[in-house]
């Protein structure tokens, strides 16, 4: 039996509901969070990641964080953790790649979280 929309979308919550912070990585992260992106001046760090209330079996991130990216990063995914420092890794998206030759900023305008 599948599950209808209505079961979709509560997995959807609940995992969203975990997912309190957002990453940025160079290449892919893995099943454990390689590759996120530090130093810099600001430096980068972790953001808050809000979501909407799922619907079709998928999470809306509410929010557009802006992270500070510093000079020769790569940005090539977005990864969901429970907090803003350790915490557990719930896994990753690709985004469109961009490299900063200089120290600049990345604003994350779309993360979803689809249940299928």
């Amino acid at each position: 039996m599948a599950l209808n929309e209505a079961a979709l979308n509560i997995a959807a919550d609940a995992v969203a509901g975990a997912i309190g912070f957002l990453s940025l990585h160079s290449a892919d992260p893995g099943a454990t969070g390689l590759n996120e992106l530090s130093g810099g001046s600001p430096a980068y760090s972790r953001k808050a990641g809000t979501w909407n209330t799922a619907t079709g079996g998928n999470a809306d991130s509410s929010n557009t964080p802006e992270f500070d990216i510093p000079a020769g990063e790569t940005v090539a995914y977005v990864g969901f953790w429970s907090l803003q420092n350790g915490g557990t890794f719930y896994g990753s998206a690709a985004v469109t790649s961009e490299t900063f030759a200089a120290q600049g900023t990345y604003t994350l305008n779309d993360a979803d979280i689809t249940i299928s």
